[in-house]
This record gives C-alpha cells, sequence and structure tokens, in this order.
C-alpha cells in the first residue's frame, strides 16, 4: 500500500481518538455541531492564531504566543475577566487538536476538538472537555454537583462556542458578545442603563 494511503488511513482512524487525559479524569462533558462548511473550512478557522474572537461569544481577546503545533501557546481573555492559559499538545493537521487550559500556575482541564467530515459540503465539530473541577472529591461525593452544577453550564458554554463557529463560518461575520446567552463563569448579561434608550 502507497505510503500517501497509509497516512490518510491513520488520519481518518485519529478523528475519533484523543490523547489520554490526565490521570484520573472522570465524566468528560462534550457537545458536536453540524456545519454547512468542507471540513477544509473549519480547520482553517480553528487552526489559524488568534481567532477565538471571531467566533467565541464570551472571548475578548486572544493573544498568542507560540503557533501552530504542538507546544502551541495562547491565552483567552474572558468578558468576566478571567483569563485562562491554552497550551496544545497533540496537534493533528486537518483534523483537530487536544490541549489544556487553565488559568497561569493553576489546574488544568484537558478539551479535545476533532472535526469529523460528513460530506463534500458538510462537517461536524466535535469538542469533549474533560473538567478539572471537582476531581479531587471521592466520586461518591463529586457526582450530584457534576450532575447538577458543572455540567450544564459546561454544556452551556461548549453550545455556545459550537454555535459561534457555526455562525462565524456559514456567515462571515464575527459573533457578538453573548451573541447565544450569557455564562454565568465567563460572561454575565450586560445590564442596559435608562441612558442607553434616550
Amino acid at each position: 500500500m502507497p505510503e500517501s494511503a497509509d497516512i490518510t488511513d491513520e488520519r481518518a482512524k485519529m478523528k475519533t481518538v484523543t490523547v489520554s487525559p490526565l490521570p484520573g479524569f472522570r465524566w468528560p462533558v462534550a457537545v458536536s455541531r453540524l456545519i454547512s462548511a468542507p471540513s477544509s473550512k473549519v480547520w482553517e478557522v480553528i487552526s489559524s492564531p488568534g481567532t477565538l474572537p471571531l467566533y467565541h461569544p464570551f472571548c475578548e481577546k486572544n493573544p498568542v504566543f507560540e503557533w501552530p503545533g504542538p507546544g502551541s501557546r495562547d491565552e483567552v481573555h474572558y468578558f468576566s475577566g478571567w483569563v485562562f492559559e491554552r497550551r496544545i499538545v497533540n496537534w493533528i493537521d486537518d483534523v483537530g487538536f487536544d490541549l489544556e487550559i487553565g488559568r497561569p500556575y493553576g489546574r488544568v482541564s484537558f478539551v479535545s476538538w476533532r472535526i469529523i467530515p460528513q460530506d463534500k459540503r458538510r462537517s461536524r465539530i466535535s469538542i469533549i472537555v474533560y473538567p478539572h473541577g471537582l476531581q479531587h472529591l471521592p466520586t461518591v461525593v463529586r457526582w450530584a454537583p457534576h450532575l447538577f452544577f458543572l455540567q450544564p453550564r459546561l454544556k452551556r458554554y461548549l453550545r455556545a462556542v459550537a454555535k459561534g463557529l457555526d455562525w462565524f463560518i456559514t456567515n462571515g461575520q464575527p459573533v457578538r458578545r453573548n451573541q447565544f446567552g450569557a455564562h454565568p463563569w465567563f460572561s454575565r448579561a450586560i445590564l442596559v442603563g435608562p441612558e442607553s434608550h434616550t
């Protein structure tokens, strides 16, 4: 079999495979969304440096320190004032990447991004998060706060990011802050004062 065919087959396998997260991680939170664009277009957007504010409705700015490939580093500056560092630990051209994200010098969560081609005109983006929150607690203690607190908020976050990516790719316009709803951690609702109506 030609070497190029081996590479293609390997990339196809990697579309659904992620690097193992840190030991002890449990109960990942995942979302996926169908996008009316070829996988090459989706990859072009998510693999370009500093593009998060274009499709991430909770991201104010996205400074980049090193890019692309494994070892890439950038920051996510949320509208809430939080700043998280991202470090790419696995990079698969045209397919996706795995990263660690968290506050500088703090605990990190593990995130996997994958693009799954559907046909020549459509693809699906998949984002899976292994959150560090509650991981230090025994399973018998953490299942309830995970199910009723952590998971719903992470789902809301990931859905907003996936919707934003879809919006930017299909409409060619950057997302607005909180375009798909506010978030209590990353971007609270904007309070509108009486002067805004004059």
